[in-house]
Order: C-alpha cells, then sequence, then structure tokens
C-alpha cells in the first residue's frame, strides 16, 4: 500500500542552505527506506512566500499569496512510501529528520480501481 507522508515544520527551523553535511540525515533515510522496499520518491518545497492558493467560489476563481491556513508549522515536503501496512509506514516515517523538530503526517493513499 502507499502512504504519503507529509512533512510539516516551522519554515525558521529549516536549513537554508543545501550542504552535504545538512543533507547527510536525508540521503541516510532515503537508503534506509530503499532497504525497506518502500521505494521512498519525495522533495522539499519552496517556502510559503512562493505560494499561490486557488478557490473557486461561485464560478469564480480567487487567489491569494501564501498558504491557507496561517499556522507556524506550514507543509515542507513529503515522501510517498511503499509500506506493507500502515504500522510499517509509521514507523518508517519516525526516521524522517524533520520529526525531531517538526511533525510527519502519514496518511494512506486511496487506491482508485480501474473503471
Amino acid at each position: 500500500m502507499r502512504y504519503l507522508a507529509l512533512i510539516y515544520s516551522e519554515e525558521t527551523d529549516e536549513p537554508q542552505e543545501m550542504t552535504p553535511e545538512g543533507m547527510a540525515p536525508w540521503i541516510a533515510f532515503g537508503e534506509e527506506a530503499t532497504r525497506r522496499g518502500a521505494n521512498p520518491v519525495g522533495d522539499a518545497l519552496q517556502p510559503t512566500s512562493t505560494a499561490t492558493t486557488v478557490r473557486m467560489r461561485d464560478g469564480e476563481m480567487i487567489t491569494t499569496d501564501g498558504p491557507f491556513a496561517e499556522t507556524k508549522e506550514v507543509l515542507g515536503g513529503y515522501y510517498m512510501l511503499e509500506c506493507p501496512d500502515l504500522d510499517a509506514a509509521v514507523d518508517l516515517a519516525a526516521k524522517i529528520p524533520a520529526a525531531e523538530y517538526g511533525s510527519i503526517e502519514v496518511r494512506p493513499i486511496m487506491e482508485i480501481p480501474d473503471a
């Protein structure tokens, strides 16, 4: 089953530079997830200052700068993981480096059968 691990943290906690030293824990997580057969696919997101939120109301498109909700923790990245069950996905998500200073939301991806 596929799971999405959504990575939330305060933007001020995010490393500003992608240095080899700063990326080492993330690379190690990717290697472990691969060893476990989770086939990790993921990316970091640009800061919320680059985001645009889109809503449709009464047939009219409304756009605003930034994320929809004003919270301290923002979505900073994600991994899609293939795991046998939720327990395995949660165990792996706990090893994502941002779990030490932010939070990881694990959600099953809805499998839609072919028509």
